[in-house]
């Protein structure tokens, strides 16, 4: 049920896969939620502009259900610590975007939680 997307206009210093599978595991690690549930999406977006200049930049959200809102700042220094030190962009151009939607609303297997 947790869904990392992560947009950037810069591409990775290392290997996508091991970018992937680190966010992974750090997404269930600080939900405290298996990852087998974990989906996490990366986009190369070499038009994203921020702060009106293409330096580098990035784009999350991390959207999971009864995500708590008193952890989002524990949340964010972790996910910009990983994905500064993954593609080398400051964390004070990295935006994150956090939500939890209503169980109904997300859909899985055919159905919803």
């Amino acid at each position: 049920m947790p869904l990392l997307s992560l947009e950037t206009n810069t591409p990775a210093s290392t290997d996508n896969r091991a970018i992937l599978t680190g966010l992974s595991r750090l997404v269930a690690e600080l939900l405290g939620k298996p990852e087998s549930y974990v989906m996490v999406r990366m986009q190369h977006n070499p038009d994203l502009i921020f702060a009106g200049n293409v330096e580098p930049a990035a784009l999350m959200q991390l959207k999971s259900l009864g995500l708590p809102e008193s952890r989002t700042a524990e949340f964010s220094r972790a996910l910009c610590d990983f994905v500064a030190d993954a593609f080398g962009i400051a964390t004070d151009r990295i935006y994150i975007e956090f939500s939890s939607p209503q169980r109904h609303l997300w859909g899985w297997n055919g159905g919803t939680f």
